[in-house]
């Protein structure tokens, strides 16, 4: 039979690894390329023939993704699969019904076919939206697992935005690896706080390869996830963080729901600052989604480090970036705290923006008196500096999991907001640990 020729549909991270342990040494199908979205600066390389195995001598090519229907004639594509996180519904079929009129078939594959098994315990932490509170859940839980007496790994869903090949594997145990893996903002805020606790990181593009480093080192694996999407590796314990700020969302977004349905634990966050409502949506939802999840509430309390910094001043608010892009939320923790801790306003970042940071504004509408950490790379991350250092405020408030003034060096005050998650009823995410190990 001839093989199915398939382009897969990605953002620089799902897709790499769908490729990697489903197609890679499959020889009943044939991988003509790649498109890219969500991420800047994918588009226009290769998944290079290092990674991309004996079949592939050449690589891979990677396209926008805005050239889709073209490519399907093309290259006379038989399969399209869809490979990238938190979208809705109706994106996701929006965009199969693109691939279908270009005389494609669509698929999606699920979590079973893309597994890697694990030697060690797997606590897996994933999200139904970006933004849940997914990585103070994940830092808590390594807290837990350390008083445990447990040597824990932290392996990050991908984020591979630079040379592919030297992003094969990659281990940070200290800051210095941040500068010495030429990270961008995006990773550094997932991997600093690992560090600072004392917790090693892997993460990069071939996830087989990751793993068996880290089973070298680790009594536990702990999977901390990115956007919604499910785990690399076959949990053990499967942890779910929802976010009733966006009440609905876990019943509505890809693959945030597949989540939810697998998920032995649901956490409930962010109920001190939801109304009951909202958290009442989402326990219905998870109730009938998933009626043996085990469910615990969490509160996300805010704190800075000067809150007279704060009060009575003009604040410049700048919050996670993929909370605000991919999450399309239009606040976050950083304007939480301007409230709380009485900033006397609120101030529009817009007019100061340049370059792609001015361009986020017009592709994500939402967003209005914050500004969006972006950082894929030097170029964006000098464009955010001169955007923060040109408004015209008497306070940074950085609402960021990094203290981004160490990175970016403001010419005015900042102050950093840190949250916690902290639940309810104590002891129901210890008790499952111990269930598990």
């Amino acid at each position: 039979m001839a093989k199915k020729r398939v382009l897969i549909m990605g953002a620089a991270g799902r897709d790499f690894h769908n490729f990697n342990v489903f197609y890679r040494d499959n020889k009943d199908y044939e991988v003509v390329a790649f498109t890219a979205y969500q991420i800047p600066n994918i588009a226009g390389r290769k998944y290079p023939k290092e990674l991309a195995g004996r079949l592939y001598p050449k690589g891979i090519p990677i396209y926008e993704e805005k050239y889709l229907p073209e490519l399907i004639k093309k290259l006379k594509v038989d399969e399209v699969e869809f490979a990238y996180s938190d979208v809705s519904f109706n994106t996701i079929m929006s965009k199969a019904s693109i691939a279908l009129a270009a005389g494609a078939n669509f698929k999606v594959l699920c979590a079973e076919q893309t597994y890697i098994r694990s030697k060690k315990p797997v606590i897996a932490v994933c999200a139904v939206r970006t933004g849940c509170g997914k990585s103070q859940t994940t830092r808590a839980i390594a807290s837990m697992l350390k008083e445990m007496g447990k040597k824990v790994v932290a392996i990050r869903h991908p984020m591979p935005y630079g040379d592919l090949v030297k992003q094969t594997w990659q281990r940070f145990e200290t800051l210095e690896d941040l500068k010495k893996h030429k990270c961008t903002i995006e990773e550094m805020e997932e991997y600093e706080p690992h560090i600072a606790n004392g917790h090693v990181v892997y993460a990069g593009v071939d996830y087989g390869e990751i793993l068996k480093r880290a089973e070298k080192e680790a009594d536990v694996i702990l999977w901390d996830g990115g956007n919604n999407d499910v785990p690399f590796y076959k949990p053990d314990l499967h942890i779910v963080v929802t976010d009733p700020l966006r009440a609905g969302n876990e019943a509505t977004y890809h693959p945030g729901a597949e989540n939810l349905r697998m998920a032995d634990i649901v956490v409930i966050n962010k109920v001190d600052t939801a109304s009951a409502r909202q958290i009442e949506t989402v326990r219905e939802n998870i109730r009938r989604m998933n009626p043996k999840a085990q469910i615990i509430e969490a509160e996300s309390p805010v704190t800075v480090d000067n809150p007279e910094a704060v009060k009575g001043k003009r604040a410049l608010v700048v919050e996670d970036g993929p909370t605000l892009t991919h999450g399309e939320m239009n606040f976050g923790a950083g304007h939480v705290a301007a409230r709380k801790y009485k900033a006397k306003s609120i101030i529009d970042p817009r007019p100061y923006a340049v370059g792609t940071i001015e361009k986020v504004y017009e592709n994500f509408k939402q967003i209005t008196d914050i500004l969006p950490a972006m950082g894929y790379g030097d170029k964006q991350m000098n464009e955010l500096k001169r955007t923060i250092n040109a408004a015209k405020a008497e306070v940074v408030i950085v609402g960021t999991p990094i203290d981004l003034a160490r990175h970016l060096e403001f010419n005015k005050p900042s102050v950093r907001v840190t949250y916690e998650l902290k639940e309810r009823r104590a002891g129901g995410l210890k008790a499952a640990l111990k269930r598990v190990l």
